[in-house]
């Protein structure tokens, strides 16, 4: 835990920046139960204007030009990575990191940002407030 928060803590350094897209089904997940998921949509209304954020939702009905797949990382255009059950994925090649930059210009381009995107984190906090 002591880790996790000190690898959050770049969020507030003002040296960094996040793009992120979350599909608007990972906000209905329930992992942990409600408590965990309120706690989790509560901290994303929190930061969602955070100078070092960009997040945007994906709503469940966006029309997208291509199939979502596994979430990714990428890391200034010169690493994509995968965190899969057993093990992680690590792509360099300039060729693959183009498909993986072009697959998150398709799914940012159609996710809602600001207001919009704060919208659907505060109907599913509702959602998980009316749960347990």
């Amino acid at each position: 835990m002591a880790k996790r928060m000190e690898r959050q803590q770049v969020l507030y350094d003002g040296e960094h920046h996040y793009d992120a897209v979350l599909g608007e089904q990972s906000l209905y997940t329930n992992v942990g139960g409600p408590e965990v998921m309120r706690g989790q949509l509560e901290r994303l209304v929190r930061e969602i204007d955070l100078p070092s954020l960009t997040l945007g939702i994906l709503p469940t009905t966006a029309e997208v030009d291509m199939v979502p797949t596994s979430g990714f990382n990428m890391y200034d255009g010169q690493l994509a990575s995968y965190e899969l059950v057993s093990t992680g994925v690590d792509i360099t090649d300039p060729a693959e990191l183009a498909l993986h930059e072009k697959a998150f210009r398709l799914l940012s381009s159609a996710a809602c940002y600001g207001d919009d995107a704060r919208r659907l984190i505060e109907k599913a906090l509702a959602f998980w407030s009316s749960e347990g």
